[in-house]
């Protein structure tokens, strides 16, 4: 039996914040993620990352509040640990290898936005 989805790729994450003009700058000057625009006169503000598009937005409510774990793919995560660090991203702790099996290694490093979000940077590498 072959399973089809009407779901076909993630469009949009919602990212909840506390001072959009902040997130903005972290996601885009700290980051270097691609700035779409931000919504005026609301708390709303739009990147695009690959082929998903990140929501930073202020939850009108508790209901609405997101807890995200978001992972970047990068090529190189130690050279990405070193820019970030660089531009003033503190990690929790270094790259380090989280699995491995016969033909990968997967390898994270830590750290959160402005508001406490995690985040990481993740580079598969192949043997």
């Amino acid at each position: 039996m072959t399973e089809h989805s009407l779901l076909k790729s993630i469009g949009q994450i919602h990212i909840s914040v506390t001072d959009i003009d902040r997130a903005v700058e972290f996601y885009r000057d700290t980051l270097g993620m691609q700035f779409l625009f931000q919504v005026p006169g609301q708390p709303m503000a739009f990147f695009r990352c690959g082929e998903v598009r990140l929501y930073l937005g202020v939850p009108e409510s508790e209901e609405f509040r997101s807890k995200p774990v978001h992972y970047y793919r990068v090529d190189d995560v130690d050279a990405a640990y070193a820019e970030l660090g660089g531009r003033g991203v503190e990690f929790e702790h270094g790259p380090h290898r989280v699995h491995e099996d016969d033909a990968h290694e997967l390898w994270l490093a830590f750290f959160k936005d402005p508001d406490g979000n995690h985040l990481a940077v993740m580079e598969e590498r192949q043997k």
